[in-house]
């Protein structure tokens, strides 16, 4: 085995740090990760007030500099001069990995272009953590937020159907809901697993079928993460209900909800639950 002489002598050079904090459970920091953070000469944060919460929980006292998408650029200057001066620079985001769908790529292209020593501290990622527990096939494409424009996000999605893996995606809940047709349309015959407060305490993982997705009641707390699954085969698609099915479905369809009718039939029958979801709309739609 192979230690890093860094490691060895417990040092930590002068340079940047992209350094992993938690995505939630404070305890999901690394012991490098606030060794990093306690030799800093200066510490960027997204917003000081939230990174406050775990710095002061593990007793550091760097001093701190706000550095948000803001005033990234504002600040380049005068963080790359503290760099030069041969100080230790930690760069951290509200949580997760920086420069991954939050402030950092900035700098770190600064830096590389001013010959600045960059230095990943690896950690908690909310990307790797979905996936991780999604089922899903290994290889994945990770997308982002989606942007701002309908127009843009329906363009991306189209393309994005002919990836051969699985997609993950940074998403509010109420845009979320508002793309449920969306993904419905670009995405059918998929599964898909929806992240919301991972490793907090009313963490929540909701998989289903994609074409069966259904919308939040009221708008959770927090961004989400949601996982699609690679393009899944059909197995059953050409089998359609039995007329004992259809009637089972039309007593049910005033006591309980389209996606509690669609799990219950689906168990004791080869029908999709893409047909079966189907015929609940269409009873629904002709009242």
């Amino acid at each position: 085995m192979i230690l890093h002489t860094e490691n060895m002598n417990n040092k930590v050079k002068s340079g940047l740090y992209v350094v992993s904090t938690p995505i939630g459970n404070l305890s999901d920091i690394t012991l490098r990760a606030l060794e990093v953070l306690k030799k800093s000469d200066y510490i960027l944060c997204e917003d000081t007030r939230i990174s406050k919460n775990l710095l002061e929980r593990y007793e550091i006292k760097s001093k701190l500099i706000a550095n948000h998408k803001f005033n990234e650029k504002k600040n380049l200057s005068k963080v790359i001069d503290i760099l030069k001066s041969g100080s230790i620079v930690a760069l951290i985001s509200d949580a997760g990995t920086p420069s991954v769908s939050d402030p950092g790529a900035i700098l770190v292209n600064e830096c590389v272009s001013n010959d600045i020593d960059i230095f990943p501290i690896p950690g908690a990622s909310a990307v790797s953590s979905a996936v991780s527990i999604s089922g899903f096939n290994e290889k994945y494409f990770f997308y982002g937020f989606f942007p701002e424009k309908n127009s843009k996000l329906k363009e991306d999605l189209k393309r994005l159907t002919n990836i051969e893996g699985c997609i993950v995606f940074f998403i509010s809940p109420r845009k979320f809901n508002r793309s449920i047709k969306d993904l419905k349309h670009y995405f059918s015959n998929r599964k898909i697993m929806v992240c919301r407060e991972m490793t907090k305490f009313f963490e929540e993982y909701i998989r289903t079928d994609v074409d069966i997705l259904e919308p939040f009641k009221s708008d959770p707390k927090g961004e989400l993460t949601i996982v699609i699954s690679e393009k899944v085969k059909e197995k059953n698609s050409s089998i359609i209900l039995k007329e004992s099915d259809k009637k089972n479905i039309q007593k049910l369809i005033k006591k309980l909800s389209i996606k509690d009718i669609t799990d219950l039939i689906s168990q004791n029958t080869n029908v999709s639950k893409k047909e079966i979801y189907n015929y609940c709309l269409k009873l629904k739609n002709e009242k």
